[in-house]
């Protein structure tokens, strides 16, 4: 009996010991909680970056014509669209579902952040942009599409 307990315990242990080390994968199409777009997260490398895949007002209304990167610092940027515009990249994996040493750029204001993605659960991720240290920054919650 004690030889059957002894191996029930150590098949618990050991499963759950599997179970915690599984690392939850970013990679897919993401929205945050604005639902302005969607964006999708890729292997770039060995790295991970991400693009803008939808957005939900495609269009400038003043002109009617596709949304640009217009506010980018780089003149000569300012004129590609938005729609497919890598905007994060250099993702490294940490530990504990966390990717971090990324770049994210914002095309609302034309800045660049440094980033981190950190996975909750399956479905749902924090992403953090700062500067400087990650304790001050603005952090979204971003949830899986597909």
């Amino acid at each position: 009996m004690k030889k059957f307990l002894f191996l029930c315990l150590t098949c618990l242990l050991g499963s759950l010991g599997v179970a915690s080390a599984q690392t939850l994968s970013p990679l897919g199409i993401w929205t945050n909680a604005e639902k302005k777009a969607t964006f999708e997260i890729y292997k770039c490398g060995d790295k991970l970056c991400g693009k803008i895949v939808t957005l939900t007002v495609p269009n400038d209304p003043k002109t009617g014509k596709p949304k640009t990167d217009s506010m980018n610092p780089d003149p000569k940027l300012r004129n590609r669209p938005r729609l497919g515009l890598v905007f994060m990249q250099g993702f490294e994996y940490d530990d504990d579902n966390k990717w971090d040493d990324g770049k994210i750029y914002d095309p609302e204001s034309g800045k660049t952040y440094s980033c981190y993605m950190k996975m909750n659960n399956a479905n749902s991720m924090e992403v953090k942009g700062y500067i400087g240290f990650s304790m001050i920054g603005k952090s979204q919650a971003w949830t899986r599409v597909k």
